[in-house]
């Protein structure tokens, strides 16, 4: 695997769906499973995008449902690579509702994922480190380890 530093731009992803109504609840709706798919794939994209290399989901952090998404409208994901750690690493996923006849964007959710590069034989490998330019950057990575602090403390309670 290529262990050459990266920034987030590198592997950062924005996905756009139309919800359609085999997506949706009998209200109208996007299914939460539907968004945290989609939450999901454009993770794995962004983090397989830093890797170059196979990735699998171990845990979600953080994801509300603020406002709801309509039949009709778009489905806006934007996803990147906030931390990476020794064989795993994170990814903000925000995910945004565009009106269809407005253009007008709400921010519906926010999701934190963390992923862990492996191998085909399903070990793990090395992950890229993550080049931190900016002071928000910066922030979003001090954060990301609060995050796994927290996910490892629960785990070692469990």
């Amino acid at each position: 695997m290529d262990l050459m530093s990266r920034r987030a731009v590198d592997s950062a992803t924005e996905m756009v769906e139309v919800v359609l109504p085999n997506d949706a609840n009998p209200l109208g709706f996007i299914l939460g499973g539907k968004v945290m798919h989609l939450i999901d794939m454009a993770g794995a994209i962004a983090c397989h995008r830093h890797t170059r290399g196979l990735v699998v989901t171990v845990a979600v952090d953080g994801l509300e449902f603020r406002h709801p998404i309509k039949v009709g409208d778009l489905i806006i994901l934007k996803a990147r690579v906030t931390c990476t750690f020794t064989t795993s690493l994170e990814v903000q996923v925000d995910v945004f509702s565009e009106e269809a006849l407005t253009g007008r964007r709400r921010q519906t959710s926010r999701a934190y994922l963390t992923f862990v590069a492996i191998a085909r034989d399903g070990s793990r490998v090395q992950v890229p480190p993550l080049v931190v330019d900016t002071d928000e950057e910066r922030h979003v990575s001090e954060d990301a380890h609060a995050r796994r602090a927290e996910r490892l403390a629960r785990r070692l309670r469990a």
